[in-house]
């Protein structure tokens, strides 16, 4: 590489450094009963409030709705992130020192991977503390979750809630930019006098790299926003729901578990290209799980959104639970939920 490449990459990793002083992320909470705001910011290694006394506050409001308190001390991800972000830094400067294209390449494959398993842990983060209340809290609204944004503003009753990055987060977007374009430059000027399939190597690991972390497994379903490709409806209800992942990393989203077998029956993918089928644990709003590691049941009294009454389970005991209090038939094979919606009348009227 280049030594002004060489000196972007060094600078790029040095970016990082401010991090162990600013906050990674912002969120500011907008209440009437708190007409200056409450916020939180999120440092590495701990979770403050942007005021002395924001943080009491914010766990006050949350034992009024059942949220378990804001405990930096019992988040495990403040004891071992300062550690990763020094590893990362170490590795571009590594980089740099050596000034070859696969140690650029393999930083900026780390760092991106790193940067989107930090924002998945973020938005789990989030899920636990917003779905998993206190059955005993005063205030109890049946079906409210009260999960944060990950990115951008969310009503949640009379509380506006607006998550974004902090200057740190910024700063590490930042680095991030910077090692791509360093990488991306010194490849562009690599392919002059190579063959046309040499020329493609490079990128083509760039590809590989970025994308690792994200065409494995399912993404979060928006409630409000994505849309059934089988019946077109808005997804509505967090409690039901399916995603079908292809094997070229093709995401169908579904508001139901009938539509996503009626969209197989169909044949709209081939069984050959389908990577994994997942569906909306009913016992946890939002979460999704193989359809090969679920419990279903099917109750007449359980009204999914296309009316079959098709749930799923990740426990046993959750699905016996529901099945004791609202009647049905326990199912056990995802087979048994394809002949089902196949001899179903609303199948053959959607076909």
């Amino acid at each position: 590489m280049k030594p002004l490449y060489r000196v972007l990459l060094a600078v790029a990793a040095l970016l990082l450094l401010p991090l162990y002083r600013m906050p990674l992320w912002h969120i500011d909470l907008k209440a009437p009963q708190y007409p200056e705001g409450l916020g939180l910011r999120i440092y590495l290694w701990d979770v403050r409030g942007k005021g002395p006394h924001d943080l009491p506050n914010i766990n006050t409001l949350n034992h009024y709705i059942g949220m378990r308190p804001i405990e930096p001390d019992a988040i495990p991800e403040l004891r071992y992130m300062p550690w990763i972000v020094a590893g990362l830094i170490a590795l571009g400067l590594g980089a740099a020192l050596i000034g070859r294209q696969w140690a650029a390449l393999l930083w900026v494959g780390v760092f991106a991977v790193t940067a989107a398993l930090g924002l998945y842990d973020f938005w789990r983060w989030g899920y636990e503390y917003g779905h998993n209340l206190d059955p005993n809290a005063p205030i109890q609204i049946p079906g409210m979750a009260y999960q944060p944004p990950l990115i951008g503003s969310k009503q949640l009753l009379n509380i506006t809630a607006t998550s974004l990055p902090g200057p740190g987060g910024w700063l590490a977007i930042a680095s991030l930019l910077l090692a791509l374009c360093v990488l991306g430059c010194d490849i562009r000027e690599a392919q002059r006098g190579r063959t046309p399939a040499s020329r493609a190597v490079p990128v083509a690991l760039v590809l590989i790299f970025l994308g690792s972390g994200c065409s494995e497994g399912p993404r979060p379903i928006r409630i409000g926003e994505d849309t059934c490709v089988y019946c077109r409806m808005t997804i509505a209800d967090d409690r039901y729901g399916a995603e079908l992942l292809t094997r070229k990393g093709r995401l169908y989203t579904f508001d139901s578990i009938e539509c996503l077998a009626a969209f197989l029956l169909h044949g709209q993918v081939p069984e050959q290209e389908v990577r994994s089928r997942w569906v909306v644990d009913f016992s946890r709003p939002g979460a999704l799980l193989p359809v090969e590691g679920a419990y279903f049941l099917h109750s007449e009294r359980l009204g999914s959104p296309m009316g079959l009454g098709i749930s799923a389970f990740s426990r046993p005991e959750d699905r016996d639970a529901m099945l004791q209090r609202y009647g049905g038939r326990p199912l056990e094979r995802w087979d048994e939920i394809l002949a089902l919606v196949r001899g179903s009348t609303w199948y053959g009227k959607s076909l």
